[in-house]
């Protein structure tokens, strides 16, 4: 794990000091509170109001309150609480149909991170959990993710010639090989992992998409090896996508008709 970075935890000591009281606080009260340097304190407050994290109270120079930029952060975050919370409903769904492990999962920066999950009641079967973070690129919900990206944002997260971590021998860790296998994820769309991520495990994934139809999670099926097979890759390629697209009506998303 890396350190913290004391200018940064100082300055979220500074915000979460909003939580309590009136909501607003000067900056000797911060000071006093905290037990910063005067001097310290200033340039923190200072920083995080031409973030527009803080603003100063009108009529009341010296004073300060949260800003919009939190309020705009809340949001986000209870955007993807909504998320989590249909794609478990989703999740389930899927689960109870094919007693298989389902995720849902979004993107970021070159990981995955997975928000719901249910599990299969077979006694061999994925063993994962929800806020578990993995390599994009090793897993079938992250190849849709990433698939499902403008070219110049995959661009700059495939910058680089360098390889991709492994997580088993079958990895994909060409930069180039990934490429070439996401746009055939993006024209069939949907991804399969064969035990990329997990020596015993396949999946299948398809994208999730919200009102404006961009695509901001991906639903998963993961089978283990021995339960695996092409015809029942086909039947949980579709069964996914019909999750997916569930989850994708429930987030706003209107299908159509091509």
């Amino acid at each position: 794990m890396g350190r913290l970075v004391p200018a940064v935890t100082r300055a979220l000591d500074i915000l979460e000091l909003f939580l309590d009281g009136d909501g607003t606080l000067s900056a000797p009260e911060i000071t006093r509170r905290l037990g910063l340097p005067r001097t310290t304190v200033h340039e923190l407050v200072t920083t995080l109001a031409a973030r527009s994290y803080l603003v100063q109270v009108p009529d009341q120079p010296g004073r300060y309150r949260l800003g919009v930029r939190p309020y705009q952060l809340g949001s986000r975050y209870a955007e993807q609480l909504d998320l989590a919370a249909e794609g478990q409903q989703v999740a389930r769904s899927v689960a109870e149909t094919c007693d298989e492990t389902v995720h849902v999962a979004i993107l970021e920066g070159m990981d995955v991170i997975y928000i719901a999950k249910v599990d299969s009641t077979h006694a061999v079967r994925m063993v994962s959990a929800a806020g578990r973070r993995l390599p994009a690129h090793c897993t079938s919900v992250g190849k849709m993710l990433l698939a499902s990206l403008p070219e110049d944002a995959l661009a700059a997260r495939l910058s680089g010639e360098q390889p991709l971590p492994a997580m088993t021998d079958n990895s994909v860790t060409s930069p180039d090989e990934l490429r070439r296998h996401l746009a055939t994820v993006r024209e069939r769309g949907i991804a399969v992992e064969q035990r990329e991520s997990n020596p015993d495990v396949n999946c299948v994934a398809a994208p999730v998409r919200d009102s404006a139809g961009k695509v901001v999670a991906a639903l998963s099926i993961s089978v283990p090896t021995i339960r695996w097979s092409d015809e029942r890759q086909t039947e949980l390629e579709e069964l996914a996508a019909k999750g997916a697209g569930e989850l994708s009506v429930r987030l706003g998303h209107r299908r159509r008709d091509i």
